[in-house]
């Protein structure tokens, strides 16, 4: 299998670590266009985030930016054609496993089996707190929600889960997902993260580990899951660095990689020596229509370079 690559959608989070300023009066016309652009180019998948709200202690950072992750990535699904949807990531824990799948399970079976349903534990204590959710125990909270998640987006119409913390039998919910298996991908980097990502999911999505770091983080997940019996496909992400793709003609920060698509191609062929499977990129840009450039170029340049 080549190497995968996909993209977390601009626009619909506004953190400062990462959204150019273009973002901040953009809107549903920006991520039509970006998404059908991914669409073209033969990107994997679009993502968007999860976050009920964010306190005034970690807004000036995070900004409130946050667009629904079930609502943005539906309407999206009805005007691409093939790119995957998913979510990096949902906090499922706030909600009740039952909800999360009626509300995933028709995203699912509106976009002819798209869903990939990425999850993690989350980080905002304030969301916990007012929805009720003892953010101490959200590990486990997501450990048992994963589980209800795979009961409740089955091929049963009536679904059946009994843990210490949701019980459920007899309640039918369709429409069924329109796959037989929704793809769980676990994010995060930690110890438990990484070991929850290998025993319970069907691929990893790390949250910021730098290139020198994914070795050990890839081997820590193939070592538990050969110690636990676990076979079967799963996939191994990783982030690049912000990519653009030729020379740029203004300031694109340090970090990123720049330069012809041999350049770039040879940077991400590092990732598929690591045993990487699937890489989220990123452009830098100044509007919509650089990043549609961008996503262009790279699909028609680059893509064709990769293993």
């Amino acid at each position: 299998m080549s190497l995968l690559y996909g993209m977390q959608l601009p626009v619909q989070s506004q953190s400062t670590l990462y959204a150019e300023p273009w973002e901040a009066a953009a809107g549903a016309e920006d991520l039509l266009a970006v998404a059908r652009a991914a669409d073209r180019a033969g990107f994997d998948y679009v993502a968007g985030c999860d976050h009920v709200g964010i306190p005034r202690r970690l807004a000036s950072a995070m900004s409130t930016v946050w667009y629904d992750p079930v609502a943005t990535l539906s309407f999206l699904a009805a005007a691409t054609e093939r790119v995957r949807l998913l979510s990096h990531v949902a906090v499922v824990g706030l909600r009740h496993p039952l909800l999360t799948a009626k509300q995933y399970a028709t995203l699912d079976h509106l976009s002819g089996g798209r869903l990939v349903l990425g999850v993690g534990a989350g980080h905002v204590r304030e969301e916990f707190e007012v929805l009720g959710v003892d953010f101490e125990r959200r590990g486990a909270v997501l450990d048992e929600s994963v589980d209800a998640l795979r009961a409740a987006l089955g091929a049963e119409e009536f679904p059946e889960h009994h843990g210490k913390l949701y019980d459920f039998e007899g309640l039918g919910q369709r429409p069924r997902p329109a796959q037989e298996r929704v793809p769980v991908w676990v994010g995060g980097s930690s110890p438990a993260a990484v070991r929850r990502a290998a025993i319970k999911g069907d691929g990893w999505l790390p949250q910021g580990d730098p290139r020198d770091r994914l070795p050990g983080q890839i081997e820590r997940i193939r070592r538990v899951r050969e110690e636990a019996g676990i076979e079967g496909p799963f996939v191994l992400g990783a982030i690049a660095e912000p990519l653009y793709v030729g020379a740029p003609r203004w300031d694109v920060g340090r970090r990123t990689v720049s330069g012809p698509p041999e350049v770039i191609a040879e940077s991400l062929r590092a990732y598929r020596a690591m045993g990487v499977d699937q890489v989220q990129v990123r452009f830098r840009s100044r509007s919509r229509g650089e990043l549609v450039e961008q996503i262009g170029e790279f699909g028609a340049e680059v893509a064709p370079l990769l293993p």
